[in-house]
């Protein structure tokens, strides 16, 4: 798994390093890399967002993430012993405003994959697993030249057993 990982993680770098290189001026700023606590990374995750249509900053796009968290397990003889796991989030969201303002505001869903069953947030459920859902409601300050940007929002979890876990999320980044 860490293998992994650890392409995940290089894929996800190349993606970022190569189109800075080979912009050009008109180029619409539409990608985005941030860290982000909370949300659907669980703990703290990082994510590639960008849209399908490349030359829009608005509409349906995509985003892709690694992060952890910790969760509660039976090991052997041991009841909840806290063991951190690994969380792949994906999901699919839609921008919605001007096209030449920085403020906009995101609305998506997806599937986390998490690396161990887990009893999320340390609840007991019936049935722990290995996927979860989201939904996202998140007001994105994207400049539209690219640089700093961040995000802050309301990320709701649909647990393992189907529990919905009110969260919120806050992110940090660069678009470009």
């Amino acid at each position: 798994m860490k293998n992994r990982l650890s392409l995940l993680v290089i894929s996800v770098l190349f993606v970022i390093v190569i189109p800075p290189l080979t912009a050009q001026e008109g180029v619409v700023v539409n990608k985005l890399f941030y860290t982000e606590l909370g949300g659907p990374g669980v703990i703290m995750s990082a994510h590639f967002d960008g849209r399908f249509n490349s030359n829009s900053r608005l509409g349906l796009g995509y985003r892709l993430g690694a992060g952890f968290g910790v969760g509660r397990f039976d090991s052997g003889d041991f009841k909840n012993v806290r063991r951190t796991y690994y969380s792949v989030p994906a999901g699919l969201n839609y921008v919605f405003g001007k096209p030449k303002s920085s403020s906009t505001f995101e609305v998506g869903a997806g599937v986390t994959y998490l690396t161990r069953e887990v009893s999320l947030f340390n609840l007991d459920v019936e049935k722990p697993g290995n996927v979860i859902g989201f939904v996202t409601f998140m007001f994105r300050r994207m400049p539209v030249d690219g640089g700093f940007s961040f995000r802050v929002g309301f990320t709701p979890i649909i647990g393992t057993a189907g529990d919905l876990f009110p969260m919120g999320a806050v992110g940090f980044g660069y678009a470009f």
